[in-house]
């Protein structure tokens, strides 16, 4: 197990102080976050915290998980990796045929 965890259905109003003093009461807290919309500043509604070890994240889990935070039920679980992001050319719009072209060349030829 990761000693990241992933937390979800937080409440707007829900801080990186609060969570990070929840997640205290079963162990040493690393970091935590609230992951924030850049234009607006507002939560969006999940975050993530880093433990110290893996016991204390799995422990964290057990017992944090469906627990009231800021008075919505919270949903603890290990943090996946994040994506690689690739740029495919090809579904940018770099040689993609022009759709409507085709269509309007169709309907000129019948008439």
């Amino acid at each position: 197990m990761n000693k990241k965890l992933h937390v979800g259905s937080l409440s707007y109003d829900t801080s990186d102080d609060g969570l990070r003093e929840l997640f205290s009461t079963v162990g040493t807290v690393l970091s935590a976050e609230v992951i924030r919309d850049r234009y607006s500043g507002r939560s969006k509604g999940f975050g993530f915290v880093e433990m110290e070890t893996v016991e204390e994240a799995e422990k964290a889990v057990t017992e944090l998980n469906g627990t009231a935070l800021d008075g919505r039920e919270i949903a603890v679980a290990e943090a996946r990796p994040p994506r690689e992001r690739t740029w495919e050319p090809e579904r940018r719009g770099g040689e993609r045929p022009d759709r409507r072209s085709s269509g309007r060349r169709e309907r000129r030829e019948r008439w």
